[in-house]
């Protein structure tokens, strides 16, 4: 299935500006005017109103509280440091940042297998002292069902640790590089390109070698998806940020935030509701201080349920 029922959300204890992940991600922006304790207040907020409508949709949320100390700026981004897959196998990713590591939580996993089966945890964190990183569903775009794997390359994403992975998992991988309009490598693909049930959204222009262009095209026209093309322009305002989702009954969704939905044209828009209910949400803290928007917020649980 490549679409989840059920996703992993973490609200946040000490939400803000991460100076450990500034130098490579360049979507994230200060508030000025705003108190720790105003920005922490607000991230809660629209994280609240997020789970709120998500489940009113039809989805089951599962929320795990983050933890005072010690500060974990981006806890809110759980998608980063695991991947949980429907064979039962929980994978750990290495993080660039040190701080991000903290938001590794063992205790969670624990949580989780005693409602869902799970096989075994490959646990990927000890590549960090060798400086290599692979930020799960940040650095990897997963086509489950045609088993593909796609990773734009940077700081945070290492092409043999991907790999690795992908052999691991089965699947095929495909990487590329992206840059934005300021030549700086883009940090993480999901920024960039979004799959879901019969068609992708990528940023092309981002990928400025025709030769990894091209097999990037070919790979998603081979398994056919009806390719949304945007703009470096669109993708600044988190446009390729999205995920579909799968309620358990009901059409599929497509979950993004109120200003990547704004950013899409009528006719991106006409195309995509072809295939999903968009379901924007509204999180400008998030996105501004965070510097990742609402696909960064969803880990998809494909893990078996217990009977």
């Amino acid at each position: 299935m490549q679409s989840a029922s059920i996703v992993l959300m973490v609200r946040p204890a000490s939400f803000g500006f991460n100076l450990e992940t500034a130098p490579s991600n360049s979507f994230q922006q200060l508030m000025a005017g705003h108190t720790p304790a105003e920005l922490q207040a607000r991230a809660v907020a629209e994280f609240d109103a997020a789970v709120a409508q998500l489940r009113a949709h039809g989805l089951r949320v599962l929320v795990f509280e983050d933890v005072p100390t010690p500060a974990r700026p981006d806890a809110v981004f759980p998608n980063n440091w695991l991947t949980l897959h429907a064979d039962g196998r929980v994978l750990l990713y290495p993080m660039c940042a040190p701080n991000r590591r903290l938001e590794r939580r063992p205790d969670l996993v624990a949580v989780l297998a005693q409602q869902f089966a799970v096989t075994e945890v490959l646990d990927y964190s000890a590549r960090e002292e060798q400086a290599v990183f692979l930020e799960g569903t940040g650095s990897i775009i997963f086509d489950h069902e045609h088993r593909v794997a796609y990773a734009g390359l940077s700081p945070r994403t290492d092409a043999a640790l991907l790999a690795e992975v992908c052999a691991e998992l089965g699947y095929r991988p495909v990487a590329f590089r992206a840059q934005d309009a300021q030549g700086q490598e883009i940090y993480h693909t999901n920024v960039l390109l979004s799959i879901g049930p019969g068609f992708a959204v990528v940023c092309l222009e981002s990928i400025r070698a025709a030769a990894e262009r091209a097999a990037v095209v070919a790979s998603l026209q081979e398994t056919g998806h009806e390719i949304v093309d945007i703009t470096l322009a669109q993708v600044a305002r988190f446009a390729g940020n999205m995920l579909a989702l799968q309620p358990a009954a009901g059409p599929v969704l497509l979950a993004l935030s109120q200003n990547a939905h704004d950013a899409l044209t009528p006719a991106q828009r006409h195309t995509l509701s072809a295939y999903a209910t968009l379901l924007p949400l509204s999180i400008p803290t998030i996105e501004t201080i965070g510097g990742g928007s609402v696909r960064c917020m969803l880990a998809e649980v494909f893990l078996p349920e217990r009977v």
